[in-house]
């Protein structure tokens, strides 16, 4: 063995407790630093050299205290509501941490206990978002990989009706595909372009007046036009406005046309946990296959998601790996056998941490305690004459823009300004360019939200033009307890 990586393991216990108090450094000064750090004075980071010689891990740990941590951004904190990014709750930290540990390639029978631990989780989320034992669960990386095999597997449903299997046969086999939606996230024709059925198969349908959500009087109609099976993408939360189809009209259609039911619940999916908001949701478990991405509300580590679905037998027809090294495909495929994927990481222990920590009603307070915040944050920009809030917050998500002259660089500019602070992204609605507040951190408070609207307003008072920007000046970190696991905790983003 290599001298020095005989030393590091002699030392990992000491290494190892390096690494705990730099992570404990890291999520103490998280509301302290920016959310996102200004660009680095040079123009381009250059990139060092691959070491020659050996150095260690304790060197290792130097450097990228050094050259990497400084740069990256605050995303596991409260203000980071870019994107829709939640944060890794204690517990589920604790999860990945021992994943690593372990490491688990968790997808066969002939090594059962990662695969046994992903499906009694499984069935902890599937007893969480509703839905019934009709549907099999199976995680993936994230909800772009949810949702191509969801269509990987409606695709197949298709040569079924058809009597092909596109899985043998290829995508041509099948002729013209139609993909029905109204307002689908970018990822389902990106999944199209991936699975051979083209962007092109994507049918946009009108959405209601005013909405996102799909006219089911439009989609009957449309699913009348052309005879043969089709695939219809739900949308259960659409990233401008989380808008959500009626998920029980759309499926009451199956009873006049004959389709494959893809429901894309990303985030959305976790309305479920509020009553106030699970009405939502009536209707998902109707579903032919659902994707849920656990990065974002679960508050897991990236990567992680979820797709079920009703028909894991065309699951495995589509994904089956016949080695004889590999498990049994049989009546319970091992996982190998149902994700793109052979080498899966046991990505379930993270989520299966924070759900036996904090259980239903612990996940349910984030939840609801994040819409709050939502409300709150449309609430101060609608007082405020600078901004206008574009849609109604329906969940976790605001929607707005400048009042005057809402121009991509001026939207820009005042991003920027205040991104130190607060890290918001920008979209288009209805044509009007905008910029998003996406809350999902188990860390974000009122507090924050008052942090996040005083850095908006500042920006917009200044005026910040897109040739230039002013950034803002960090608030004075503010200590507080998170209740459930009663550590002291710093809110940022």
């Amino acid at each position: 063995m290599d001298r020095t990586l005989a030393t590091d393991l002699a030392r990992l216990p000491e290494l190892l407790e390096a690494t705990r108090r730099t992570a404990a450094d890291t999520l103490e000064a998280l509301d302290a630093r920016p959310v996102v750090p200004p660009p680095p004075s040079a123009p381009s980071h250059q990139a060092e050299p691959l070491p020659v010689h050996p150095t260690g891990t304790a060197s290792a740990l130097d450097a990228f205290a050094q050259r990497w941590a400084p740069r990256l951004s605050a995303s596991a904190g409260p203000r980071y509501l870019g994107f829709v990014t939640g944060g890794a709750t204690p517990a589920a930290l604790v999860g990945d941490w021992l994943t690593s540990v372990h490491d688990q390639n968790s997808n066969s029978a002939l090594d059962p206990g990662g695969q046994d631990l992903e499906r009694e989780t499984i069935t902890w989320l599937r007893d969480l978002f509703g839905l019934s034992d009709a549907h099999a669960g199976t995680f993936v990386s994230g909800a772009t990989m949810s949702n191509t095999t969801g269509l990987a597997i409606a695709r197949e449903w298709l040569g079924e009706r058809l009597g092909v299997s596109p899985s043998e046969d290829g995508a041509a086999a099948l002729g013209p595909v139609r993909v029905l939606s109204g307002a689908p996230h970018s990822s389902i024709a990106k999944a199209l372009s991936v699975l051979g059925l083209g962007r092109s198969s994507l049918v946009p349908v009108p959405t209601l007046p005013g909405r996102e959500a799909v006219d089911p009087a439009a989609l009957d109609r449309a699913l009348a036009d052309t005879p043969g099976p089709a695939v219809v993408v739900a949308n259960a939360g659409t990233v401008n406005t989380v808008d959500f189809d009626d998920l029980r009209a759309i499926s009451a259609l199956r009873e006049r046309h004959a389709f494959w039911l893809h429901t894309d619940a990303a985030f959305g999916a976790f309305a479920a946990l509020s009553p106030e908001h699970a009405h939502l949701v009536d209707g998902l478990d109707a579903s032919d296959s659902v994707c849920i991405d656990l990065h974002k509300w679960l508050n897991v580590p990236y990567d992680s998601a979820v797709q079920f679905t009703r028909r894991q037998d065309l699951q495995a027809r589509v994904f089956q790996n016949a080695a004889a090294y590999l498990g049994p495909l049989g009546e319970r495929p091992d996982l190998v056998h149902l994700t793109p994927e052979n080498s899966h990481r046991l990505r379930a222990l993270a989520a299966w941490f924070t759900l036996r920590a904090y259980g239903r009603e612990g996940h349910r307070e984030i939840v609801e305690r994040d819409i709050a915040c939502a409300r709150s944050l449309a609430a101060a920009l609608e007082e405020d004459p600078a901004f206008r809030v574009l849609a109604p917050v329906r969940l976790n998500v605001v929607c707005f823009t400048l009042a005057d002259d809402p121009a991509p660089a001026r939207l820009t500019a005042l991003r920027e300004a205040a991104q130190e602070e607060v890290f918001v992204t920008p979209t288009v609605y209805a044509g009007t360019p905008a910029l998003r507040a996406a809350f999902s951190n188990w860390r974000t408070t009122h507090a924050d939200v008052r942090r996040a609207v005083q850095a908006l307003r500042k920006a917009a008072a200044l005026g910040a033009h897109a040739t230039g920007t002013t950034r803002t000046t960090p608030a004075t970190p503010t200590t507080r307890t998170t209740g459930t696991t009663g550590t002291t905790a710093k809110g940022t983003a």
